[in-house]
This record gives structure tokens, C-alpha cells and sequence, in this order.
């Protein structure tokens, strides 16, 4: 298992297009993604459960990725997660 915590750069925070980016990306990997908020564990692989986390700029947030391929999808979503969105 990978585990690593991130800021969140987007000045909008995670709201629902990048949330949509987020989770296709996740979705590709067999692997089990899970994104840690405040005590609030949710999977990455599910919109509605990344957005009840409400990630806002400048939160940080911890990135569990675990199983087959689980170094490329990190790398993958690591860099989603400091990505900064344009609008």
C-alpha cells in the first residue's frame, strides 16, 4: 500500500469537474483508492462519495492506494490531487 498525504492547489477546490477528472482516472486502476479527509475516509473511485468530502484550495488530503498497479495509479492521482484546474 501507498499512502501519502497532498495540498490541494485548485483554487476552487475539488468541486464536481475535477472530482469527474479525479474518479475516471481512478477508475482505470484495479487497484483500491481511497481519499482521507479530516477522519473521513471515502473511495476514489466514486463521485458522490469524493464530493461529500468537500475539498477545498489548501486543504490536505491523504491519497491510500493499494493492489495490482497501485505505483502508476499513484503517480497518476498524486498529480491530480496538486493539479491546478483552469476554469
Amino acid at each position: 500500500m501507498i499512502s501519502q498525504s497532498f495540498t490541494v492547489l485548485n483554487p476552487s477546490g475539488f468541486h464536481a469537474r475535477p472530482t469527474k477528472v479525479f474518479v475516471q482516472a481512478a477508475s482505470a486502476f484495479p487497484c483500491k483508492i481511497n481519499v482521507l479527509k479530516g477522519g473521513k475516509k471515502v473511495n476514489g473511485k466514486s463521485s458522490l462519495s469524493m464530493l461529500t468530502l468537500g475539498i477545498q484550495q489548501n486543504e490536505e488530503v491523504t491519497l491510500e492506494v493499494d493492489g495490482e498497479q497501485e505505483e502508476q495509479a499513484f503517480n497518476t492521482l498524486s498529480e491530480l490531487l496538486t493539479k491546478i484546474f483552469e476554469e
